[in-house]
């Protein structure tokens, strides 16, 4: 049975003794139950059971007849995360404590109300975001006392090396969401290092000391839980915003992803971004690809490092192969992350009827990957042929350069 065939049988259901299937991503039914069973498999589950999470997880109810084994889990959703609302918008993040295999990143997923200010802070991790909404503003200072103040919106990235003290703030007219993803798994946005939280544990004489000034102008900062993410007023043009008598940054800390020239194919298209293009970013590699209805992000391999996913739009489900016979396969929506560690070979595949679109980042200065495909195509057929007994046909579509996501029916 093909993978398409299987995923209409998920949403059958016996209703009065007939058979009502439904395509996934098609509306079903009210009595459309999925059940766990395939042919001479399963059986129907009576419940109690939770038929939302069932719907959205097709091949965890009902795996494929390839799963084997019982790997860590390596999805899970910024649904399920704790929210922290704060006075101008909030935060929730997915780090090891939420998902247990991410020993190497981690990921925040933030919003900021217009003129709402994430606190100037640092941390230990390096920061490498991506702008999901709106429009917003940052800055930063480096180690050698040079400013970055600039405009991000839908599809920019930002990055800023560990240690690097910054801010954002969302700006007109309805403020900014955002994804971060941190090269350490477990990341804590709550431990950051905050000026706000520096203040008011330094003594008022210190203080004064330290800017020249008396010290009973200190002592009304206001408190930690009145930061965080507060509101502020709008900033005014990006211009307005420059230091008199300081230096810019000689290396741009943003990057216009979506306006960079892609990788096209009849799949969909992928936009790769590291070090040798945005310098300024040395440890989180990336790429942003999208997938047209029924395309495949081939079988491939990362050699350097694990890989956090985050899905941006659309639905898809993400087969891994740990090696040894082991085998899961994950089903994925919007606002939902994958982890596959380093060296497994996978894919993620477009399940639903629109685009599909997703990050992958890498704890790493270059974006590497292996192709299963080319491996083979580069090979002596004969040797390919001892190993699979594949037949000439498949022999002959092989690919001897790496085609990153393949289109619908290949």
């Amino acid at each position: 049975m093909d993978s398409i065939s299987r995923r209409k049988l998920l949403a059958t259901t016996a209703a009065g003794g007939l058979l009502t299937t439904t395509g996934i991503g098609q509306a079903q039914s009210a009595d459309a139950i999925p059940q766990p069973q395939r042919p001479g498999h399963g059986g129907p589950d009576p419940g109690p059971r939770n038929l939302m999470r069932d719907q959205q997880n097709p091949d965890i109810l009902s795996p494929p007849s390839t799963d084997h084994g019982s790997l860590p889990n390596l999805r899970f959703s910024f649904s399920d995360a704790h929210v922290r609302l704060e006075t101008a918008g909030w935060t929730r993040q997915v780090t090891r404590r939420e998902l247990g295999v991410a020993t190497t990143l981690a990921g925040v997923n933030m919003r900021l109300n217009a003129g709402g200010v994430r606190e100037m802070h640092w941390h230990k991790a390096s920061e490498w975001a991506y702008m999901l909404y709106g429009t917003a503003r940052i800055t930063a200072v480096d180690p050698d006392g040079r400013y970055v103040v600039d405009d991000v919106g839908v599809g920019d990235l930002w990055f800023f090396p560990s240690g690097t003290p910054h801010s954002i703030q969302g700006l007109g007219p309805d403020g900014c969401e955002f994804l971060l993803v941190f090269d350490d798994g477990d990341f804590d946005e709550d431990n950051t290092f905050m000026i706000n939280d520096w203040f008011k544990h330094t003594p008022n004489e210190v203080l004064g000391k330290n800017f020249g000034v008396p010290a009973s102008l200190f002592g009304h900062t206001p408190k930690e839980s009145e930061r965080y993410i507060f509101p502020a007023p709008l900033p005014g043009p990006l211009s307005s915003d420059s230091i008199s008598g300081a230096t810019p940054v000689e290396t741009s800390y943003t990057w216009r992803l979506t306006a960079q020239e892609p990788i096209r194919t009849k799949g969909g298209t992928v936009r790769i971004n590291d070090s040798r293009l945005f310098s300024i970013n040395t440890t989180t590699a990336a790429a942003l690809i999208e997938l047209n209805p029924g395309g495949l992000r081939e079988l491939h391999w990362h050699p350097h490092g694990d890989e956090w996913l985050y899905v941006i739009e659309g639905q898809a489900r993400m087969g891994v192969f740990a090696g040894q016979g082991q085998a899961p396969t994950f089903d994925l929506n919007a606002g939902d992350v994958g982890y596959v560690p380093v060296a497994m070979g996978h894919y993620l595949e477009n399940t639903g009827a629109g685009p599909l679109r997703f990050l992958e980042t890498f704890k790493g200065r270059y974006f590497v990957d292996v192709s299963l495909d080319t491996w083979m195509a580069l090979t002596p057929p004969k040797l390919v042929d001892a190993h699979l007994k594949l037949g000439r046909e498949v022999m002959d579509a092989l690919r001897k350069t790496k085609a990153m996501v393949v289109p619908a029916g290949q």
